[in-house]
């Protein structure tokens, strides 16, 4: 099969091709060079005036796994207000099936998201879930940092070679793609009441510190050569002053790859008359004296959603702030803990605009955008289907500004948002949520159009809200143009080169596939690892393990190197 697009606006900031006319060609699911001029297609797409982009990707999102399933069962009127009355953009994770998860991010031209929260102890359970999104290829990120055998294991001293072999084990049986640390150490603290837990404290009956496991995870990602950055949830999550504790956890990186996640909920000062200011500029002070960081945004959007974190403490504290009132904690054996709370950001509310406009004060003064994503860390500071309303605030300063109007003016006082003048461009977008994202999860294989590439590709039509330069692809916005409108429905959208949207519209339903890594290991940890789960689980490891077998229909998997 060999289709043309033909003449559409390329977005490509890993080729450097910011907005100039090209054709792009696939063959056989593959992006390739110019056929000729003698070749047969079999399809061609006049894409001409329109941009043309690799297909997105979310490197943070909440799709899958035991928290997901707690929201919608902690909310089913949600799910039932949904079906009932056939909302056009819900608000949270407790009304989506994961038909409605795949579909949703297809329209918006995206083809790759990433779970980045899978207990090993629930892998199962989340690959069966993200089997069941349509059109979307998926990874996980796997949990440790908390369970009970690598705290034995440094508390034993254990060589950083079988610290190094338990890692790779535990990507090989929950078949991820990296590792997240959640507040290292502070779900076994809170199991013995700690209800505060900060970088240098001592998980107790352990004698390890915070510290002491993050940094022995990090230095084990970096050594078994895992593309992906030790992805990193930080100790005191929404607590006043945490700015703190974000740039001492920079430092404790040692200038290795560390990936820090939701960086607004860590962007607090103490300052000011209710004690809780913007600490967005000195975040990024730190973020650029730190080349080896990486961060998301975890931007705040307003309206109705639910958190859901394995970041226990976190989730307690706030329980009593669950709107509606209901809320769920939970422990598993051995491994970690979280929480489920309904959560509703409010226009007038003095901490959710500091939020909202802190999330934007990083994005607007970052000065290297490709160490800096995407994300509102969904559902938890909003639904990824919020993503262009984001979009549109990056892009257009003037309809920022007017947003700005409804909003909590004492809290808006506080920063420097009002006086941010900058538009992102296309190229930036394209850069966070497609070429610089997989690059950082180490999928070389999309992210960008050059030959080689899987043909993931997004085009979007910007009839009715700006032009390209035909000449130098520059794209200008009409007045009160709604770029919402246009990236939260993709003119047409292709999933290995099957078009899968058209018109906003999903024509087919594709299976994807889960991203995974083997790294190499020393088979006597398993013996290590299969005395644990004898003394220690109700699960035998035979049943903790992912088996091919466990996807039998289809294949289900693809190693990446």
């Amino acid at each position: 099969m060999l289709i043309k697009l033909a003449g559409g606006h390329l977005y490509d900031p890993a080729q450097n091709r910011q907005g100039e006319s090209h054709d792009l060609f696939i063959r056989d699911g593959i992006i390739t060079a110019d056929p000729g001029p003698d070749a047969k297609f079999d399809q061609v797409y006049d894409v001409s005036g329109q941009i043309v982009m690799a297909g997105a990707v979310d490197i943070h999102s909440h799709i899958a796994g035991g928290n997901v399933n707690t929201a919608r069962l902690l909310l089913p009127e949600q799910h039932r207000n949904h079906m009932e009355r056939r909302l056009h953009h819900p608000f949270s994770t407790a009304k989506w099936s994961t038909t409605d998860t795949g579909y949703r991010y297809a329209r918006m031209g995206y083809t790759t998201v990433v779970e980045p929260a899978m207990l090993p102890v629930n892998a199962l359970d989340v690959h069966l879930q993200m089997a069941d999104i349509p059109i979307l290829d998926t990874a996980a990120l796997a949990i440790l940092g908390n369970d009970d055998l690598l705290l034995r294991l440094i508390r034993a001293k254990a060589s950083q070679n079988q610290i190094n072999d338990y890692v790779a084990w535990t990507l090989h049986a929950t078949r991820a793609l990296g590792l997240k640390v959640i507040n290292a150490g502070g779900a076994n603290a809170f199991k013995s009441n700690a209800r505060q837990f900060a970088l240098d404290d001592i998980v107790p009956d352990y004698g390890v510190s915070s510290r002491q496991i993050l940094q022995t995870l990090q230095t084990a990602v970096c050594q078994l050569g895992v593309p992906h950055p030790v992805h990193v949830h930080c100790n005191n999550l929404g607590i006043p002053g945490n700015i703190e504790t974000i740039i001492d956890t920079m430092a404790a990186a040692q200038g290795l790859p560390m990936h820090l996640a939701h960086v607004q909920f860590y962007a607090y000062g103490k300052d000011g008359s209710k004690g809780f200011s913007s600490a967005a500029a000195q975040l990024l002070e730190a973020f650029n004296r730190h080349p080896n960081i990486t961060m998301d945004v975890g931007q705040v959007l307003f309206g109705q959603t639910v958190t859901i974190s394995g970041d226990v403490i976190a989730q307690y504290s706030r329980h009593a702030d669950a709107s509606p009132n209901k809320w769920v904690m939970w422990d598993a054996e051995c491994e970690g803990s979280g929480g489920v709370v309904p959560y509703r950001y409010r226009e007038a509310s003095f901490v959710n605009t500091l939020q909202w406009a802190i999330g934007l004060e990083l994005f607007l003064l970052a000065e290297a955008p490709e160490r800096l994503f995407f994300t509102t860390d969904h559902p938890n500071g909003a639904p990824f289907t919020a993503y262009p309303e984001l979009i549109r605030l990056l892009m257009d300063a003037d309809y920022r500004q007017a947003y700005m109007a409804g909003l909590n003016q004492e809290a808006l006082a506080m920063t420097l948002l009002p006086n941010l003048k900058r538009e992102f461009t296309l190229n930036e977008i394209a850069n966070m949520t497609r070429s610089a994202a997989a690059k950082l999860l180490g999928l070389h294989d999309r992210g960008h159009l050059a030959p080689g590439a899987i043909a993931d590709i997004a085009v979007y039509d910007p009839a009715g809200i700006g032009r390209c330069d035909p000449i130098t692809g520059a794209f200008t916005t009409h007045p009160q143009a709604n770029i919402a409108a246009m990236f939260a429905n993709a003119a047409l959208m292709f999933k290995h080169g099957e078009l899968v949207v058209q018109n906003g519209v999903v024509v087919a339903r594709p299976s994807g596939r889960a991203q995974m890594l083997q790294p190499n290991y020393d088979a006597r940890i398993t013996r290590t690892v299969q005395d644990h789960f004898n003394r220690f689980y109700s699960l035998k490891l035979n049943n903790f393990a992912i088996n091919d077998a466990d996807f039998a229909e289809r294949p289900r998997f693809r190693v990446h190197r």
